[in-house]
C-alpha cells in the first residue's frame, strides 16, 4: 500500500479523493507548519515512507541535487490541479507507476502524458 502526503500547494480535497481509491492520503496542513520549507516536508516523508503529492517543481530539483533515492514524489504540471480536473489522471498514474513509487520515482503528470524518472537522479554523461 502507497500513502500519499498533499502538499500545501493542492487542495486538501484531495485526500478524500485518495481515499476514495482506497490510497491512504494525509494534507501537510494536518500534520505540519504551513510555512515549513520544502527539505522539510521531504525528510518528514522520507522517514514516515509517504510520496510526495505537489504542484511544487522544488521537489524534483531537491531530489536532483541530493542525489535521493526517496521519497518518491508526483508532480502535476497543469493550471488546473483541482481535484475534478486532475482526479482520473492521476489515480491512473498512481497505478500505473505503483511499483516505482514504492521503490523511488519522480512522476511527472500533464494533459498529455505521465512520465517517470527512477530515483535517484543522477547527471547524464
Amino acid at each position: 500500500m502507497i500513502k500519499i502526503l498533499i502538499d500545501m500547494n493542492l487542495s486538501p480535497e484531495w485526500v478524500k479523493v485518495f481515499s476514495d481509491y482506497e490510497i491512504e492520503a494525509i494534507h501537510w496542513v494536518d500534520i505540519g507548519d504551513p510555512r515549513s520549507k520544502d527539505e522539510t516536508i521531504m525528510l518528514w516523508a522520507q522517514r514516515n515512507g509517504y510520496i510526495i503529492f505537489t504542484h511544487d517543481l522544488d521537489f524534483g530539483t531537491l531530489l536532483a541535487t541530493t542525489q535521493s533515492s526517496t521519497p518518491s514524489v508526483i508532480q502535476v504540471r497543469t493550471h488546473d490541479v483541482t481535484p475534478n480536473y486532475l482526479k482520473e489522471i492521476v489515480i491512473s498514474a498512481t497505478k500505473q507507476f505503483e511499483t516505482h513509487l514504492k521503490t523511488g520515482a519522480l512522476i511527472v503528470i500533464d494533459e498529455k502524458k505521465c512520465r517517470a524518472r527512477i530515483l535517484p537522479i543522477t547527471k547524464k554523461r
